[in-house]
């Protein structure tokens, strides 16, 4: 018998439910991806719509008070080099900022509404509307440029609207991938996995940063259509649970699994001997299940903690989700991390632009180095985690090391543009620490 093609030993060397996991795998990352793709193009765009007005300089010259004694001051810049309009005024940051809360306050508001309706919906159909929908909205905002429109309610009403629809992506994709995956290995899987934001961030940046200076509008239009094109492809391959296509589950055996209409959240009762149940269970397993995040509900439950436990049908409730032991302590170190990496999501280009005098462009392409070592910086919090198997201790130390870093950065960014560079890289990785765990 002759021997078989390396690639096809490769391929039967892996069952067909390690095939198929592998493919929701890089399917979800990929549409994470494009959400965070569609979501960074106004940050590179600010560079643009507010236009950095720098007095020239004389490259012979090292220092900027003798110039400005030899040389009388420029007038400021025009109106019409300034910036689109309204963002050409002094209050341009302001304005800016208005974008950046608006799609903020409305990304809050969604993600509370997306987890309630999201979870009583089929997941691939509310994931498609939802990539559609930030598609139509992101290629909005691009819109205004070729329609000459300079209205900020405009700018501002894209903003929320795609706010809203942008928080269909993250319970969508983690309930998805819960539903393939355990808890085995569960601080490496989920490194790799959530690098998707650090890689969308560098492609959106990358794929504004190409025809910012020449034509903005197409910096939203773009990946408008990238993210509408991904809903085509979550609509016809994403396969929301392993029994859909008789893979082996993830879920313990012994349990009644009691499934809500779209078949994805479940409430388990498991099968415990009289012995079994004098022992304490561990307190996440109580009420979390192991392998796919499911809702887990107590022996001694009475009441509260899910709608209608008794019914054996029901999606967990607000209440029920705080009394998951762990979630308001995480989320609160995820408040304070989401607070420092969204302010360099959409600042940090603008701020090299006036720091180091660069265009929009180059300044795009630099901040780049934050979500590189973001990359870096995931994948080695889900090793330590998973080794260490103290979640909590880790996060909270590198959440304090990620801390001066903020300060340092400050102080380094003023040295010059080598300083800034390697900073960047270095700081993202302990500040995306906590996203992984």
């Amino acid at each position: 018998m002759a021997q078989l093609p390396p690639g096809i030993y490769l391929i039967t060397s892996f069952t067909r439910d390690q095939w198929y996991r592998a493919f929701i795998f890089v399917l979800t990352f990929m549409l994470y991806v494009s959400f965070h793709l569609s979501r960074k193009p106004i940050s590179i765009v600010k560079g643009e719509l507010h236009k950095h007005c720098a007095i020239p300089q004389d490259t012979e010259l090292i220092n900027y008070k003798k110039y400005a004694n030899r040389q009388p001051m420029e007038e400021p810049c025009n109106k019409s080099s300034s910036g689109w309009e309204p963002f050409d005024k002094s209050n341009y940051k302001e304005l800016l900022g208005a974008l950046d809360y608006s799609f903020l306050c409305a990304y809050a508001v969604g993600m509370y509404l997306s987890g309630i309706i999201g979870e009583r919906l089929p997941i691939r159909y509310y994931l498609t509307g939802g990539m559609f929908a930030s598609g139509l909205f992101t290629a909005m905002f691009g819109l205004g440029y070729f329609y000459n429109i300079h209205n900020l309610w405009f700018y501002i009403a894209a903003q929320i609207a795609n706010g809203l629809v942008q928080t269909t992506g993250w319970p969508s994709v983690v309930t998805c991938i819960g539903n393939w995956f355990g808890k085995g290995r569960r601080g490496l899987i989920m490194g790799l996995w959530n690098s998707h934001t650090s890689v969308g961030n560098i492609l959106g940046s990358l794929i504004a940063g190409y025809w910012v200076s020449t034509c903005w509008g197409l910096s939203f239009v773009v990946p408008g259509i990238v993210i509408s094109i991904m809903g085509i492809v979550c609509y016809l391959f994403l396969i929301e649970h392993p029994k859909d296509i008789n893979c082996a589950s993830t879920s313990t055996n012994n349990s009644k699994s009691y499934m809500n209409g779209s078949n994805r959240f479940k409430i388990q009762k498991p099968k415990l001997s009289t012995k079994e149940t004098s022992k304490s269970q561990d307190p996440e397993m109580q009420y979390l299940l192991s392998d796919n995040e499911n809702c887990v509900m107590p022996l001694n439950y009475n009441n509260g903690f899910c709608e209608g436990y008794e019914n054996g049908h029901s999606a967990i409730s607000f209440i029920g989700a705080l009394r998951i032991p762990g979630v308001v302590e995480f989320s609160l170190c995820l408040l304070f991390a989401k607070l420092v990496s969204y302010t360099f999501l959409f600042w940090l280009p603008l701020y090299i632009t006036n720091v180091d005098n660069l265009n929009a462009k180059e300044a795009g392409d630099l901040s780049t180095l934050f979500d590189v070592g973001g990359i870096f910086g995931g994948i080695l919090a889900g090793i330590i985690s998973d080794r260490l198997k103290k979640r909590a201790l880790t996060c909270g130390i590198m959440l304090l090391i990620a801390a001066p870093m903020l300060y340092v950065f400050y102080a380094v960014s003023k040295i010059g543009l080598k300083a800034t560079v390697g900073k960047l890289s270095i700081f993202c990785q302990f500040d995306t620490f906590s996203f992984h765990l």
